[in-house]
Formats: C-alpha cells, sequence, structure tokens
C-alpha cells in the first residue's frame, strides 16, 4: 500500500506538476490514464483504417491508370475477329494469304512507333482539308490515308521513280491533272494544289475500274499496268491479282494506317489536344509581277521571315518569284502588303547592299566560298543563277553581296 501511494505520488508530479493532496485520488488518475490509452489505440486503429483504404484506392488507381495507357502486345493487335473494309469494300480474311499479309503490315506498322506519331500529329495540321474536299466530291473518306502513307503528309517527300509531294505525283499525271511541274514552281508540294488534283485522278480511276481498291492499286502502279494484269490474268478482284510485291502491300498499308489513325488508343497511342499539329492559318495574295521577285522582298512586305514564306508556299523552288502568283502569307499581313511591298521594290539596293565579284581560287568549291562569306549555299545560287550541279574551276567569276537585308 506505501508503495502504490508512492508511485501514485510520483506519477502525479509527473503529469500535473503538482502533488496530490489525497493520494487516494490515484485511482482517478489511474482511470483516466487508461482511458486516454484507448483513445490512443482508437486513433491508431483509424489510422490504419486509412492506410489500408489509401492502399486500396493507390491499388485501384494505378490498375485505372494500366488500364488508360494500356500497351497491347503485337499479338494481340493481329487478332482481327471483325470486318474490315476499305471504301465500304471488304478485305477477305478468311483468305489465309490475304489475312498473313495483313498481319504483316500490321506488326511492321506497330513497330515503327515514332512513324505512327507523326502522323497523328500531322493529321491534324492536314486531314480536315482533305475530308472537305473528299465530302465535296463525294467520295469516301478512306481515300484520306492514301498520302500518309505515299509521303508520310511531308510537301518534300521524293521517290527514286520521281514522284514528288504529298500524294506523290509523277511530273507527266500531276501535269496532266493542272499541277505546275518546272524549274521554278513544283505544285506536287502544294497541299491545296496537289489534293485537288489528286481527288480528280482518283474519281477518273473509279470510273474506269468500277472498285476504290482497284483504283488505289492503280494510282499506285498505274492504270494500264493494273488495266493489262486484269485483262492477262482474267480477274478484277483486287484480292485475286497476282500483282506487283509493292502494290500488293499498298492497299495493305492504307487499311492498316486507317485502322491506326481510326483508334489510335486501341494501339497503345495517347494523345492530348495540344499534342496534335494544327492547321497553318494564312491568307491569299494574288502577286502581281513583271520581273524576278526575291522571296526576301515578299517576306519584308508580309512583315515575316523568307523561311515562313517558303514553308507556306513549298511549291516556290529557290529564292525568286518570276510571274503572277496567288501566294500564301501569314494570316493578318494582308491589309499592309502592297504598301510594304511596293516600299521594298522601290527602295535604293545600292544603299542596303554591296556587290563584289569573287574569283575563283585552286580548292575552292561552292561550299567552301558559302561558308567563308557565312552564307547558305541556296543564297550562293540565287544570286549567281547557278545550279547545284554546277562545277567551278579556278578563274571563274561569282557575285557576292554584304549588307544583304530587307
Amino acid at each position: 500500500m506505501i508503495k502504490i501511494l508512492f508511485f501514485s505520488l510520483i506519477i502525479s508530479f509527473l503529469y500535473t506538476g503538482k502533488v496530490i493532496a489525497n493520494p487516494y485520488k490515484f485511482i482517478t488518475l489511474k482511470q483516466t490514464f487508461n482511458s486516454i490509452d484507448q483513445n490512443v489505440n482508437s486513433i491508431d486503429q483509424n489510422i490504419n483504417s486509412i492506410d489500408q483504404n489509401s492502399n486500396s484506392l493507390n491499388t485501384e488507381n494505378n490498375y485505372n491508370l494500366q488500364k488508360k495507357f494500356f500497351l497491347p502486345s503485337l499479338i494481340e493487335s493481329t487478332r482481327i475477329n471483325y470486318p474490315v473494309y476499305y471504301c465500304k469494300e471488304i478485305l477477305p480474311l478468311n483468305d489465309p494469304v490475304t489475312r498473313e499479309k495483313f498481319e504483316k503490315e500490321i506488326i511492321l506498322t506497330l513497330w515503327d512507333r515514332p512513324q505512327i506519331i507523326l502522323w497523328v500529329k500531322r493529321s491534324g495540321r492536314h486531314m480536315n482539308f482533305i475530308e472537305k474536299v473528299l465530302l465535296e466530291n463525294n467520295m469516301p473518306l478512306d481515300l484520306k490515308y492514301i498520302p500518309v502513307i505515299e509521303s508520310c503528309l511531308r510537301p518534300h517527300a521524293g521517290s527514286s521513280k520521281g514522284a514528288v509531294g504529298f500524294w506523290q505525283f509523277i511530273k507527266s499525271t500531276g501535269v496532266k491533272y493542272g499541277l505546275t511541274i518546272n524549274n521554278k514552281i513544283d505544285e506536287r508540294r502544294n497541299i491545296y494544289k496537289s489534293t485537288n488534283a489528286a481527288i480528280k485522278y482518283l474519281k477518273d480511276l473509279y470510273k474506269f475500274f468500277g472498285s476504290w481498291t482497284l483504283a488505289t492499286a492503280a494510282y499506285n502502279m498505274g492504270e494500264s499496268g493494273l488495266k493489262s494484269e486484269i485483262i492477262f490474268q482474267n480477274v478484277n478482284d483486287f484480292y485475286k491479282l497476282y500483282l506487283p510485291v509493292e502494290t500488293q502491300r499498298y492497299i495493305l498499308k492504307i487499311i492498316t494506317a486507317k485502322m491506326i489513325l481510326s483508334n489510335p488508343e486501341k494501339y497503345g497511342f495517347y494523345f492530348n489536344k495540344d499534342d496534335i499539329y494544327k492547321p497553318v492559318r494564312f491568307e491569299k495574295f494574288n502577286l502581281e509581277i513583271d520581273k524576278k521577285t526575291s522571296i526576301s522582298i515578299i517576306a519584308y512586305a508580309a512583315n515575316s521571315t523568307f523561311k515562313i514564306i517558303k514553308e507556306l508556299n513549298p511549291e516556290i523552288r529557290g529564292a525568286y518569284l518570276y510571274k503572277n502568283r496567288e501566294i500564301l502569307i501569314p494570316e493578318n499581313s494582308k491589309k499592309k502588303f502592297i504598301s510594304r511591298f511596293n516600299f521594298a521594290l522601290k527602295r535604293d539596293i545600292k544603299k542596303n547592299f554591296f556587290k563584289q565579284v569573287y574569283t575563283v581560287k585552286e580548292g575552292d568549291n561552292l561550299a567552301s566560298i558559302a561558308d567563308k562569306f557565312n552564307i547558305t549555299l541556296n543564297i550562293l545560287y540565287s544570286w549567281n543563277n547557278i545550279k547545284s550541279n554546277k562545277f567551278i574551276y579556278p578563274g571563274d567569276k561569282l557575285n557576292l553581296y554584304t549588307n544583304f537585308n530587307y
């Protein structure tokens, strides 16, 4: 009993700083401590419960996140158990040969994920216009995937066969369908001009072959070549024709592009709105000129840069325009364009740059001369009206300009 009283005094002093006058009150104090311990235990249990709920929530969130950003295997992507169409014409997946070739294109395409990302991004810049033209001509929207395979939606794409631009026209076909193609202008690189030409061409091909699949195949291999194979093999079904490997793959590549771009999330591609390239904003301007005019002057008139004017008008070859032409200029630059253009033309050129004649020396080449004077090769070509394949020799004279700036 004495020990209990003694310890009660010590505990009371530790917790209150005072000595309890009546030691027997320790019993009440002990009950208070027990109550505090129970409350602490209850709090611990609540904290443990919160931790369990948090862990459960994190697990669920991780599952949802994994589900949202699910990357299917290549094998899974080839398991197609639903009908596939191109321009409302069915792909015969019940044919083992066709299925195998189609699965091959799916695997090879999905393996190149960076290229698909660029497809999707560039589609935001160009697809609205292509779709608009197709709808205006009552043509299937599936045709919009042709330039994806032809050029990856790049204006300066080219092939070993001389095809150029978004729709990869060869020169003869491009000219036939109204495109200007020469050493100064190449409208195959213009998305607006070339798309209209491609639509006309595909429409003619469909009228001739009666099938969009065959029309697309003819777009790839030429109508005369396809017509000859149809006559020789006595078959007018694309999937039953024995055609060059490139053309066999061509249709399947387009259908693969359609499947992926129509539903990129299904194949593990997740894009935010800001990831997609926006359509270019511009104004059209009918430029009237009667002499060779530098793009630098046009850039000055548009309060822009040489680079931007060239990117808006990829069909312009070199650094000059030579005759009247409709050009694209940056948005909101049309209002002051004429006054600035006329001002630039009337400026006293002699006050703005100094012409000097450089004599080619032994060991010189065009690239080394351009580097020496801190200019680009294209500028050197344009100043001297020469082509990139020209040879120079010691003693030749080249025009150079300093302080050339509009």
